[in-house]
């Protein structure tokens, strides 16, 4: 049976008539990749799937006994508890299974059974310490396959520090919360996983983790994302929201296109030969019509007029067009700092940094979430001021500024023409319209209030903004966020001819790709420029967050045919044999220390579970000093647990130094 079955499905949004009659089947091995624009239907087909909205008609079946997990663009989630906490409340059941315990030990220890004769007591007593056992196995259970040390491994390579998950949830802003909604999801492992744009709230890194354990992720799930080369490396199915309805194919997003191009160009020519058919027939009739000898074939050519069938062409969907003008002659220097230094009232995010940007160059910003590469752009686009040093811009030079958040740049109450024509500098109203129509706001779109807008929308007006008042050097902070994968790409094509300067900082591999001439690191209060492709910057990236499985990965298949030619067979085998010597000498011992902890780890938490197993036994309970015997051991052991717990901790980010060490050796 698949893992989940959608048979004539209608969902209507509105009036809006989202999909009809959509049949679909997911098996074990599925991985669906939702596409279309923004507004198609994809997020509403994740909701339907959750169980949020109901479809008007159809039937949608799940096989017995599977968990969801839903991942939504946007959630609200309150503090009060710690990230570990959060992680842990969330595995299923656990929460019951602690209170059932608690409350058959209540009736075991209850002084209400005391009135029973022996007889019944045993009895009474024996049921109860069975159920204890089981919940008791059940419990030892839930401990082997949700384990803290795995739970805290995801929360690494999702970008949190060791101590965060200590951390109250409410301490934590918005993006970092939704990082550990996904962190929960990847712990549990649902048997069906819903994804809405997972790697909007990550860093370059966090994306590259998250790519390589989807890869190796074994139950079907459904994934929507705007980084066309993420979504080509995780999706082997696409259901994609066309005019003419939703569509089904099989293989990534690059095979769809491929499959939907060849669908388009056979239709094409069908379309086309018909039409020649049809009008060979109506030339033959129109000649003939009159003449009595042909009358009989005339007629033959009317019945077979008849009965020729429309063919209809496939329908694109209405993208976004538009082209970047050109800027005004500048400098061929156009900005430069010396001493530049900001923070937030403690420690400076950076300070002391010197970078100067020549015409023309495009620079990707990167670095993990909170190394103050938003606060970097906001500071070149003259948004923040530095608490010191000097930003100086070239000749002629201004800056256009793309804010992550578009709250910070848009005016809320104006419409999307006001704000718009606010930048227009003396164009007239008809172009102003003519521009936001190729952005997709035609009609009446042009007077909605800005605060009635989805993210997408916002980010096309924020671009409408940059392009009316074009300026020779561009800032843009994760300019993809709320864009589909074909609104992306048309940004890509855009800024590829675009005569100015680029800088920007975007978590999206494709666009990175085809848009960096120049990668700056941003990290460990230093704005550096990263001597390498992106490929040896997310393996570098990586060596320092968790797995040696994701640096392999990655090391292996680079995926792209941007990676380095491959070296001299000598020269690489001397260049092996030293990292071999380099990581034996650093990191064998601290390894030890750390399988050291692990084996003891495992070894006492086996010990808890057969004390557990022996506290459940009647007999337990009437050999009160074998009972406090045990009870001392949990005691002492779970204390125990503790001060492993925390030294495994601290192995596991010295280890991570140690990485980052080896790294700097080996580039």
């Amino acid at each position: 049976m698949s893992v989940l079955a959608l048979d004539r499905v209608t969902l209507h949004l509105g009036k809006k008539a989202l999909f009809e009659g959509l049949t679909l089947r997911v098996a074990d091995h599925d991985r669906i990749g939702l596409v279309g624009p923004n507004g198609s239907g994809k997020t509403s087909l994740l909701r339907l799937i959750d169980g949020e909205v109901e479809a008007d008609d159809g039937t949608m079946v799940r096989r017995r006994g599977t968990r969801l997990g839903f991942l939504p663009q946007e959630l609200d989630v309150p503090g009060g508890m710690s990230l570990l906490a959060f992680i842990r409340a969330r595995i299923p059941g656990r929460d019951e299974l602690h209170q059932r315990i608690e409350h058959v030990e209540h009736q075991l220890h209850h002084p209400e059974i005391a009135h029973q004769d022996d007889a019944a007591l045993e009895e009474s007593a024996m049921e109860l310490a069975a159920e204890l056992a089981e919940l008791s196995a059940r419990l030892a259970a839930y401990e082997r396959d949700y384990a803290d040390h795995a739970a805290l491994r995801i929360l690494a390579g999702l970008g949190f520090r060791p101590g965060d998950e200590h951390r109250d949830l409410g301490e934590f802003s918005g993006g970092w919360r939704m990082r550990a909604v996904l962190g929960s999801l990847l712990f549990l492992q649902p048997d069906l996983l819903l994804l809405d744009e997972p790697t909007n709230h990550l860093d370059m890194p966090s994306v590259a983790w998250l790519g390589a354990f989807l890869q190796r992720y074994n139950r079907p799930f459904f994934l929507i994302c705007h980084d066309r080369e993420f979504l080509n490396e995780q999706i082997n199915r696409v259901v994609s929201f066309e005019p003419e309805g939703v569509r089904q194919y099989t293989g990534n997003y690059e095979e769809y296109l491929t499959q939907r191009e060849a669908e388009t160009e056979i239709l094409q020519n069908r379309a086309k030969n018909l039409e020649r058919a049809r009008e060979h027939a109506e030339r033959f009739i129109e000649r003939f019509r009159y003449q009595a000898s042909k009358a009989k074939a005339v007629q033959s050519r009317v019945r077979a007029l008849e009965k020729l069938d429309e063919v209809e062409t496939l329908e694109e969907h209405g993208s976004v067009h538009f082209v970047f003008p050109p800027t005004a002659h500048t400098s061929k220097q156009v900005l430069r700092t010396e001493g530049l230094t900001k923070g937030y009232g403690g420690p400076p995010l950076f300070s002391g940094i010197n970078l100067s940007v020549m015409k023309g160059e495009r620079i990707g910003v990167l670095g993990v979430n909170g190394a103050g590469k938003t606060t970097l752009l906001k500071l070149l686009a003259g948004v923040h001021a530095p608490d010191a040093g000097t930003l100086t811009l070239g000749q002629h030079v201004n800056v256009g500024y793309f804010a992550q958040d578009h709250r910070e740049t848009l005016h809320s109450e104006s419409s999307v023409l006001e704000e718009v024509a606010r930048k227009a500098s003396g164009q007239s109203p008809r172009v102003v319209r003519s521009l936001l129509g190729g952005l997709g706001f035609s009609g009446d779109d042009v007077d909605k209030p800005v605060n009635v807008l989805s993210g997408g929308e916002r980010a096309r007006v924020a671009l409408a903004r940059l392009l009316v008042a074009p300026a020779p050097v561009l800032v843009m902070d994760e300019p993809t966020n709320h864009l589909d994968v074909r609104s992306a790409e048309r940004l890509v094509e855009s800024l590829l001819t675009f005569d100015g300067t680029l800088i920007f900082a975007s978590h999206n591999k494709s666009f990175v790709r085809h848009l960096a001439t120049r990668i700056w690191n941003v990290g460990n209060g230093t704005v550096e420029t990263f001597p390498g492709t992106l490929d040896e910057y997310l393996t570098s990236a990586l060596r320092q967050l968790e797995l040696p499985e994701e640096r392999q990965k990655l090391t292996t298949d680079g995926g792209n045919d941007t990676a380095p030619k491959r070296e001299n067979e000598k020269d690489r085998r001397r260049r092996e044999a030293e990292e071999r010597s380099r990581r034996r000498t650093l990191m064998k011992p601290i390894e030890d220390r750390l399988a050291h902890v692990e084996a003891e780890i495992t070894a006492i938490e086996a010990a808890q579970k057969r004390r557990q197993e022996q506290l459940a036994e009647p007999a337990t309970y009437s050999d009160a000093a074998k009972s406090a015997d045990l009870n001392r051991a949990l005691h002492r052991d779970a204390q125990r647990l503790n001060e492993l717990n925390t030294q495994w901790e601290a192995i596991g980010e010295e280890l991570a130094a140690a990485e980052a060490t080896l790294a700097v050796a080996n580039s």
